[in-house]
């Protein structure tokens, strides 16, 4: 299966409470804080609802 890297770039401050909880599942807090995830649609779900708060790479194998 791919990995995808999702890396902060923005605060949460200010924004939905939705949101504040959709970083926090992606195991994010902070800005510049990265974390590797599966491909799977529900991360990718999660990534389109906070897209204006994180970047996201995919992981190249070998």
């Amino acid at each position: 299966m791919s990995k995808i890297k999702v890396k902060q770039i923005r605060s949460v401050i200010d924004r939905p409470k939705d949101q504040k909880l959709t970083i926090e599942a992606l195991g994010l807090g902070r800005p510049n804080w990265e974390k590797v995830h599966n491909d799977t649609p529900q991360i990718r779900g999660m990534i389109k609802k906070v897209t204006h708060l994180v970047t996201v790479e995919e992981i190249k194998k070998g």
